[in-house]
């Protein structure tokens, strides 16, 4: 205004240091004028949701306003409760101003609502001159620990905060801890390094150390969007395995969200027909189902059915993680406590919603949905969901396995206590034991695994027509229901599904189920499957990248890449086209640094052995990360035809045995070893 220039320097955070804490500096510069300044210090209850388009017909406003106060002359404060789930929620912001001597003192003046709270803050500014504004927030709930209530301890805790640069110096030091547990360098490729830290950063956000001691679990779309409204879905499948190897104890507090509902779980299999836990598709605060019955299909403007809640493989998925952190911590404490509970229980469901085939001689699972999505039931049937999901039956072949053998693993009370508990007979385990060898799996013709009973019935689509037709065709069930044709009727996929198994498992793992169950499994399994479906996958989820990159490893190391690249550049790239707005995608980002360890350094736990099967990608040349294994820290580096293996100083003296090839180390506290590749 009438020529004048000023710079405004913005600094601001959330701490990690101190989860009540928030920060933000503004220094304020006239370069050109002098003159009287103002500046208005805000708390705001009257936030609604609408960073979602489809989401704004919806209501958005969540908070009931309660009051807002001045508790001094420099802090105001505001309390609100939310208007669902009945939580309070405050805020007390406390607001200097800093010259060159030192504080100074202002002009304020106060606008209150019962919603709303503002001072207006007024000085002098000289020509050259710069001014500080520091506001420091504090943030409390009804739901935090070791409080009065949460509006007087927002105003204390902002009473007590130091200056802006103290906070930020805490703040600084916490995330340079975390980094020193998580950070994955990559010496020989800047814009991987980058997105490396870019994704960990986010997780780091999500899951913080903070995290262990709350009741929360890892909503699928972070902290930072409002897409899937913060619920809970199997992305934890994708996330738990970085987590599991630098901060475990965060892993260990979101299972115990898993656990802390588990008796919901129990319930939703009991209302369903079945026995022991049926965890929900989408989670929320209490556990129940939260899955959406219809949803918005942006191209058409319709609402549409939903049966997505018919994923009941997200129930498999939970037992997966629970057994993975147990392999990567020996934490037997959360095994007796609530590990071996979840597992039985969820093999109890699987095997309560499967029946036996005399025909086949064999267990099959009808009703349900793949990991694909695309296929919610038959075509022009009314019935949800598909007959014997193939990834879907050897997960459960796979955990009816580690299930039936428990038990036995258990303390002799403890095994004894459990079982009472639960009631849990013998014969439950000896069918356990039978669905572990006999579960039915579909296949086609030339020997590749059937995504579903019945999927040679389906069409083929035309591919090309529509790549010519659409630009992204990533969402081709939004586009096919908006010609009014059903996905349902052609063979495509959403993202992986069967394919999904060679990632999760080592060759030999699915070798030794299939042929448990009877299956013929040979070096073309591999190669014959991930050529069929990557055909017939549009990829519509970012989850669907990270899983080819991690099986295309074993087949082309070239396409394993290329694929791995897209999926680290999918949320800075956007290349949903929109959906990153809405939200950044925790499993593809915990996923591009598990597939680091999983895949490229070929990380696998074998008898109680850390094992590495080191691939030779250029991109990775003098790769270097954290990991921590049985409670030991332990540093891995790759370079030169080399893996180097180096144990912190650890004040228990503990070891661990690291294995490469056929050639196993035990490495105690401060030693190191270098295997040769």
């Amino acid at each position: 205004r009438r020529g004048r220039e000023t710079t405004l320097a913005s600094r601001r955070f959330v701490s990690m240091a101190d989860m009540h804490q928030a920060a933000l500096e503004w220094t304020i510069t006239a370069e050109n004028w002098s003159g009287p300044v103002e500046v208005i210090t805000a708390l705001d209850a009257r936030v609604i949701n609408q960073g979602v388009a489809r989401y704004r017909e919806l209501e958005g406003r969540h908070l009931h306003s309660v009051t807002s106060r001045t508790s001094s002359s420099d802090t105001i404060s505001l309390i609100a409760q939310t208007r669902q789930s009945r939580i309070y929620v405050a805020e007390a912001a406390r607001t200097r101003v800093y010259g060159e001597s030192g504080a100074l003192e202002t002009d304020r003046s106060l606008y209150q609502m019962e919603d709303y709270i503002h001072q207006t803050l007024g000085f002098n500014l000289q020509q050259g001159q710069s001014i500080r504004v520091e506001k420091l927030v504090s943030f409390y709930t009804s739901h935090d620990q070791a409080i009065n209530e949460p509006l007087t301890n927002a105003e204390k805790a902002v009473g007590r905060f130091g200056s802006f640069d103290e906070a930020l110096d805490h703040h600084r030091r916490a995330w340079n801890e975390l980094w020193d547990d998580c950070d994955i360098r990559v010496p020989n490729d800047d814009r991987v390094q980058f997105l490396l830290r870019f994704h960990a950063s986010h997780v780091l956000q999500t899951c913080s150390p903070h995290t262990a001691d709350l009741d929360v679990g890892v909503p699928a779309r972070g902290l930072n969007g409002e897409a899937y409204r913060g619920h809970i879905f199997w992305d934890e499948l994708y996330i738990y395995p970085f987590l599991n190897f630098r901060l475990p104890r965060i892993t260990r507090g979101l299972l115990r969200y898993r656990y802390r509902r588990l008796d919901e779980a129990r319930a939703l299999a009991r209302d369903a027909g079945y026995r022991g836990a049926m965890y929900p598709w989408q989670s929320g605060s209490d556990g129940k189902e939260e899955t959406q019955v219809v949803h918005l299909n942006p191209r058409s403007g319709l609402w549409e059915p939903d049966m997505s809640q018919n994923q009941r493989h997200v129930s498999a998925a939970i037992f997966y993680n629970i057994w993975h952190y147990l392999q990567a911590t020996g934490d037997t404490d959360f095994l007796l406590s609530a590990g071996a509970e979840m597992m039985i229980e969820i093999a109890r469901f699987w095997s309560s919603i499967a029946h036996f085939n005399p025909t086949r001689d064999r267990y099959e699972i009808h009703g349900v949905m793949g990991p694909d999505e695309f296929h919610e039931k038959y075509p022009d049937s009314h019935e949800p969901g598909l007959r014997n999901n193939a990834y879907t039956n050897i997960m459960v072949a796979w955990l009816m396995n580690i299930a039936a053998g428990l038990p036995d693993q258990l303390p002799e009370r403890r095994r004894r206590s459990l079982r009472e508990q639960i009631e849990l007979t013998d014969q439950e385990i000896e069918t356990w034991k039978e669905m572990s060898r006999k579960m039915y799996v579909p296949f086609l013709a030339d020997g590749v695994i059937s995504q579903f009973e019945g999927w040679e019935n389906l069409e083929e689509l035309d591919w090309a027509a529509y790549r010519e037709k659409y630009d992204n065709i990533q969402r081709l069930d939004r586009i096919l229901r908006a010609e009014g044709k059903e996905p349902d009727r052609y063979k495509l996929l959403k993202q992986a599904d069967t394919v999904l198994l060679f990632y999760l498992f080592r060759q030999n793992e699915l070798k030794e189920i299939f042929e448990r169950l009877g299956y013929s499994y040979t070096s073309e399994t591999l190669r014959k499957n991930v050529a069929y479906y990557d055909a017939r996958t549009s990829h519509g989820s970012t989850l669907s990248f990270v899983t080819y990159a991690g099986v295309f490893l074993e087949i082309d190391l070239t396409t394993s890449w290329d694929r791995y690249m897209v999926a680290l550049e999918s949320d800075v790239g956007d290349v949903q086209g929109g959906t990153t707005a809405e939200g950044i995608h925790m499993g593809v980002m915990s996923g591009t640094l598990d597939i680091v360890q999983r895949s490229y350094l070929g990380e696998v736990i074998r008898d109680g052995i850390l094992y590495f099967n080191p691939k030779a990608i250029d991109h990775l040349r003098g790769l270097n990360l954290p990991m921590r294994f049985r409670g030991l820290l332990i540093g891995v580096t790759l370079e030169d035809g080399r893996l180097r293996v180096g144990a912190e100083v650890d004040s228990l003296n503990r070891s661990v045995k690291i294995g490469v090839g056929d050639q196993v180390r035990e490495i105690r506290s401060g030693e190191s070893y270098t295997f040769d590749l």
